[in-house]
């Protein structure tokens, strides 16, 4: 005789569509209201020092503190350059209120949020694991903070520290929305590089030459190089000439235009324990990752060429710590 289960149904499998990211446009009036309809729950940046911010006890923030927008979110604009000046509290002045705006695009019925933006600005403040990212790219910059709880992720973004992109979706899909963030914009043009697909060089080196030009000292390289003959690898783990190590080193300096970093941190516990930082540059030929390691004993950089999607991969050992 066949038993049958009349216990509560396991949830139904989601379809395509409700497993995709969900993702909202957001002012910061907008966040801030959301956040406090969560009960009050703290974003991922610190809005202390900014002129005509709510600061979190509802008070008005002096635009004298120090720290606050100025230090964590990235100046796409003139208005976002420096929330603390006069131009970013006027461009902050002129939003709507944050309760029509939500009403009038359905994210506010009566007093009641829409409960995925709720939802996402909560487990914004209570995640497991933190990810922040910070990409400069040409003259913009833009700030990411990345949340993970079990299997749900939250995510907000900002170029200029008025509108901001939350989204919340599950955690198998993170690995493509880390790859959205490597995405370079359209008009930025994308050559060739002078520097290897992949480069291999010993730390004290690279930071020698970086100095040296930094300080208008190109004539010291061909030096520098030649205290280490040999000591560059290329992807073929070939030792490069000095001529050839010489030029690759100038360009890896030369032509960066960009950069971006992302520091991993396990919040679980009473205090955050960092994992691990990812770094890329950007060159003539898009993104490099910078990965750290020993060899022989001495610290070296290899310098590998990597597309934006890559960012997943490189960021998996780290996860992997804190997960």
């Amino acid at each position: 005789m066949p038993t049958i289960d009349l216990s509560t149904p396991p949830p139904a499998a989601p379809t395509l569509l409700e497993a995709l990211p969900r993702r909202v446009t957001l002012t910061l009036r907008e966040l801030q209201r959301v956040a406090a309809a969560a009960g009050g729950a703290p974003l991922p940046f610190d809005l202390a020092g900014a002129a005509g911010v709510d600061a979190p006890d509802g008070s008005e923030a002096g635009a004298s503190e120090a720290g606050g927008l100025a230090d964590r979110l990235g100046g796409g604009s003139d208005a976002g350059a420096d929330p603390s000046s006069a131009a970013y509290a006027a461009a902050l002045a002129s939003l709507h209120d944050a309760d029509e705006s939500l009403a009038r695009r359905g994210l506010l019925l009566g007093d009641q949020v829409d409960d995925g933006l709720v939802g996402a600005v909560g487990l914004l403040a209570t995640p497991e694991v933190a990810l922040d990212l910070d990409v400069a790219v040409g003259g913009l910059r833009a700030r990411a903070w990345h949340r993970q709880a079990g299997d749900a992720v939250a995510t907000l973004a900002t170029v200029d520290g008025l509108v901001f992109e939350l989204a919340w979706f599950g955690v198998a899909q993170w690995p493509l929305e880390l790859g959205r963030v490597a995405v370079l914009p359209e008009d930025l043009a994308v050559g060739d590089s002078a520097v290897p697909a992949r480069l291999d060089v010993p730390y004290e080196l690279l930071d020698a030459v970086g100095e040296a030009l930094r300080s208008d000292r190109a004539d010291l390289l061909p030096v520098l190089v030649a205290q280490q003959p040999g000591a560059l690898l290329d992807e073929r783990d070939a030792p490069l000439d000095e001529v050839a190590a010489t030029g690759a080193l100038a360009a890896l300096v030369g032509e960066t235009r960009g950069r971006l970093r992302a520091l991993v941190a396990d919040v679980s516990g009473a205090e955050t324990t960092v994992a691990g930082v990812v770094s890329w540059v950007l060159l003539d030929d898009g993104w490099h990752a910078l990965r750290p390691h020993t060899l022989a004993g001495a610290h070296r950089v290899e310098v590998v060429r990597v597309e934006p999607a890559g960012l997943a991969a490189d960021l998996a050992p780290v996860l992997a710590e804190v997960s």
